[in-house]
């Protein structure tokens, strides 16, 4: 073997280096690394900043003239002087000028020339550096838009379906609210991904139900599915307005002169009775959710008593049984979005998530546990499914026990009764605080204490047979892990989280718009008990869940109330409650009368999706203590307050 000189080693590495170099030049574009994240190498400070008004083709302010919604668009200048084509995050909101959006309720501001300064939130200055466009849609009848908002209905949708459209090129806009100048998306290749919370989010489900051509995905954040589940569960009134009222809130001054007509429709169409109309058909996006193309990366709080649970739960459902792509995060907060509990987590898979589904990068996102879960403050576990492989409903029965109204549950069916008095002064926080002691507005049943974790993941339903003493009477079933725990603090005006007056940045900034927010931190509470699920029910639904009847004293009704979506561990050392009860302070209205009812424990039960079903179950609860301890007062977290009745506005 030749002697390694110093001029031969040089040599090899020379030669080395050199082949390195020509095989770089000479292999083919498509044999080379394929990206695998977007990188902020164009200019925020520079970008195009333009609007157009994007033709609805609807007249629901009814001037004689197709409505007209206006689009603000951010997007690199680079890539459009070089025609090159990017794809579009896009936000269709109502609140972009009465209540704004975020934790810090920013609006849009414009320049002189109409054109955008200030959009609201973190997507623009991050994403238009990355090589994407951000566009934010004015909802009709809202801030710069024609038309009249219809709080979720066709010109809702239909009015942010037609920027989708027009991105795809299969709809017009102008450059002007009232010229004919038109205006081309020739910038764009038509990629859509849709995201908001709240109201924002509830109008992406909707698109994404239409089935549009060219939406590749959505985000929802605490999102509506069904309009009817806002302000109705099976009859019950969870608020003591309807969608007249949000219509008013949101409409600009505008659309306030002209949409007496829409509002009128809105309150025929959404009688106090909760009976189901065809207002609710066309709100409702679970039908439609076989149409559906967009992935969908849905996010929502555990404890969201404003977009309740349910809306999550029977929304990922559908879309699981239609086959559509998806990924979820499920928190401890209240009505929070992402950003404000889980920051640097969020924007980076947020990142990710879009560079998958619009650019094309294979990044792995997609083969990543499917759910992301918040089982202690700002600790997170994954799933790989949700729920998990291996979940299955367990029937659970509620027994007598020693005292009256407080009773046991198990697996074996018992026979008996228990009585409660409604008592509409008191709520969830109440019953769950006094369980284990006797007292007349609710009847409670709990397992002994476990010997090993249960996990539920899904949704419940709890089966009642109930006997009311007056005409009308309204039911509320709720799960509770008996035992001390640390949890966010989701009744407080944070809603879990405690906002700080430092500030973070995320992406570029100019001079009037900001990428720096304030940030937070988890508003914590020591508890005794923690609100699992919960759900609720006017007895006079019980044979169609569309249409109240009056009730008849004395008779015996049976009644299945759907509860809400979980994933909670009870942990070994605790109880699992089941309560039922009447009115639900702050939560539901009361009935017009004050009933008593009798329940009738041979023919009700829970049927609750355990992680290993009802053998988990059983082994959790096997050799559990017959002695428990007694919970002891509320301590720290605060009861549910009664919340803004609009989903999302300031936030």
């Amino acid at each position: 073997m030749p002697k390694r000189t110093p001029f031969t080693i040089w040599r090899t590495l020379a030669t080395a280096a050199t082949a390195a170099l020509l095989a770089t030049f000479l292999t083919p574009v498509a044999a080379q690394a394929a990206p695998r994240e977007s990188r902020p190498v164009y200019s925020y400070e520079n970008a195009v900043r333009e609007a157009v008004w994007v033709d609805t083709g609807l007249d629901g302010d009814g001037d004689g003239r197709s409505d007209r919604v206006a689009v603000d668009i951010v997007r690199p200048r680079e890539l459009a002087q070089q025609g090159r084509k990017v794809p579009v995050v896009m936000d269709a909101s109502p609140y972009y000028s009465c209540c704004g959006r975020g934790n810090e309720s920013q609006r849009k501001t414009y320049d002189a020339n109409g054109d955008v300064v200030q959009m609201p939130l973190f997507y623009d200055n991050y994403f238009v550096p990355r090589g994407y466009a951000f566009v934010g849609v004015d909802l009709a009848g809202t801030n710069r838009s024609d038309g009249c908002d219809d709080v979720g209905g066709r010109s809702d949708v239909l009015s942010a379906k037609a920027v989708v459209d027009w991105l795809n090129g299969r709809a017009i806009a102008y450059t002007s609210r009232t010229g004919s100048a038109k205006a081309k998306a020739g910038w764009t290749n038509g990629r859509t991904g849709m995201i908001g919370k709240s109201w924002d989010g509830t109008i992406a489900n909707g698109v994404a139900a239409t089935g549009v051509k060219g939406l590749k995905t959505i985000v929802p954040i605490s999102a509506i599915s069904s309009w009817y589940d806002y302000y109705f569960q099976q009859g019950a009134p969870l608020y003591d307005s309807g969608p007249d009222r949000l219509a008013t809130y949101v409409n600009s001054p505008d659309a306030q002169a002209k949409c007496d007509a829409v509002q009128q429709k809105l309150i025929d169409g959404a009688p106090r009775t909760g009976d189901w109309t065809r207002l609710w058909t066309e709100r409702d996006y679970l039908k439609d959710a076989s149409k559906v193309k967009a992935s969908v990366f849905a996010i929502h709080g555990q404890q969201d008593l404003n977009v309740r649970m349910r809306h999550l739960g029977q929304w990922w459902d559908a879309l699981g049984r239609h086959g559509v792509e998806r990924k979820i995060w499920l928190s401890q907060t209240g009505h929070v979005d992402p950003f404000d509990f889980r920051r640097a987590e969020w924007v980076d898979t947020l990142h990710r998530w879009f560079d998958h589904e619009l650019l094309g990068y294979d990044n792995g996102i997609d083969r990543e546990p499917m759910a992301d879960i918040e089982r202690h403050p700002d600790q997170w576990v994954t799933s790989k499914t949700w729920p998990p492989r291996g979940t299955s409903t367990a029937t659970l029965r509620p027994a007598q026990g020693s005292r009256p109204g407080v009773g046991t549950l198990g697996l074996t069916r018992d026979r008996g009764t228990e009585t409660f008095t409604d008592d509409p002064a008191l709520s969830e926080s109440d019953w769950s605080a006094r369980m284990d002691t006797s007292t007349p507005e609710k009847a409670g049943f709990t397992t002994g204490v476990l010997t090993k974790d249960l996990r539920l993941a899904g949704s419940s339903k709890v089966t009642v047979t109930a006997t009311p003493t007056t005409s009308t009477a309204h039911l509320s079933a709720v799960l509770v892990d008996l035992g001390p725990a640390t949890i966010r603090d989701y009744g407080s005006a944070g809603e879990g989280i405690t906002t700080l007056t430092d500030r973070t940045c995320w992406g570029a900034s100019t001079a009037g718009d900001s990428a720096c927010f304030k940030e937070t931190r988890a508003k914590t509470a020591g508890v005794d008990y923690t609100v699992v699920s919960r759900g609720w029910a006017d007895l006079g639904t019980h044979a169609d869940p569309g249409k109240g009847v009056p009730l008849t004293p004395g008779k015996a009704y049976t009644i299945t109330v759907d509860l809400a979506a979980t994933d909670h561990v009870v942990p070994a050392g605790h109880r699992l409650a089941l309560i039922v009860a009447g009115t639900d302070k702050d939560l539901i209205d009361p009935p017009s009368t004050t009933p008593t009812l009798t329940i009738d424990l041979s023919r009700t039960s829970a049927r609750v999706p355990f992680v290993g079903g009802a053998s988990a179950f059983a082994h959790a609860t096997k050799g559990a203590a017959t002695a428990v301890p007694q919970t002891a007062p509320l301590d720290g977290v605060t009861a549910p307050r009664t919340l803004q009745r609009v989903p999302g506005a300031g936030r």
